[in-house]
């Protein structure tokens, strides 16, 4: 169980989380990280988190939203989104936006996150 679990936060990090991230990057990070359907179609929406992993591990120690953990402190994200509808790898084109002061909700496992959920941009504490 406990290898299944790193190989989901290992998925998580490699395909959710790169602080050298910049808008114009989605093309070639997002075939570099490998990152398809499992039909090999090209994924519509990846966001990406500009920051530390230790940073994004807090997440699963803020406010519990339901089967979801809403972070405390705001980030910066990449949302790459697809061009050319309908594309296979490797032929996949992406717009990147760069978006800031978002909190996050992620699901996490053991204290670690294993699935991006969504991006909020003002939330009332």
């Amino acid at each position: 169980m406990k290898i299944l679990l790193k190989s989901r936060y290992e998925k998580f990090r490699r395909q959710h989380i790169d602080k050298d991230m910049t808008a114009n990057k989605c093309d070639s990070v997002m075939n570099r990280k490998n990152i398809f359907n499992n039909d090999n179609s090209c994924k519509e929406t990846n966001t990406f988190i500009v920051d530390d992993p230790a940073k994004v591990k807090r997440i699963c120690e803020g406010i519990a939203d339901g089967k979801m953990m809403q972070s405390t402190e705001m980030f910066r994200i990449v949302k790459c989104e697809l061009k050319n509808t309908g594309a296979r790898k490797p032929n996949c084109q992406y717009k990147g936006g760069l978006l800031t002061n978002r909190y996050l909700k992620v699901k996490c496992e053991n204290k670690l996150p294993v699935h991006f959920d969504d991006d909020i941009v003002n939330f009332g504490f």
